[in-house]
């Protein structure tokens, strides 16, 4: 697989069209910390790492307010083919504000708004609205 965050990303995404409630990611380090990002900012209900014979899988539990996911759109900005990094100042806006870009920096991954805050800039994985 090239791009493992992507197709973190597309699992959720497909996991939303057809309602389901649980989605199951195979687990990295990286992989978790997007997770968890989600989970703080109140995009997904739950996370959960399962210990498998292999490999770790993360259990995402997708949340849903009145039969409408609270995802809107999941967005991958940084591929293997093509990086997008932004400075500290020039840390772009999601939605006006409304949505969150999840930026991998040298303090760890962190949304727009922390990496603002903590006077860091990155490399833009994604955006969530």
């Amino acid at each position: 697989m090239t791009d493992p965050i992507a197709d973190m990303l597309t699992r959720i995404r497909n996991a939303l069209m057809v309602r389901k409630e649980t989605v199951e990611i195979p687990a990295s380090n990286m992989k978790k910390a997007i997770a968890s990002i989600l989970l703080n900012e109140g995009y997904v209900s739950g996370v959960e790492i399962k210990e498998g014979e292999h490999e770790d899988i993360i259990v995402v539990t997708l949340k849903y307010v009145n039969g409408k996911s609270v995802i809107g759109g999941l967005e991958r900005v940084s591929k293997p083919g093509l990086r997008s990094y932004s400075g500290a100042k020039t840390m772009p806006k999601v939605l006006g504000g409304y949505g969150i870009a999840i930026v991998s920096t040298n303090k760890g991954i962190m949304t727009d708004k922390q990496a603002k805050a903590a006077n860091v800039g990155g490399e833009v994985l994604c955006y969530v609205y």
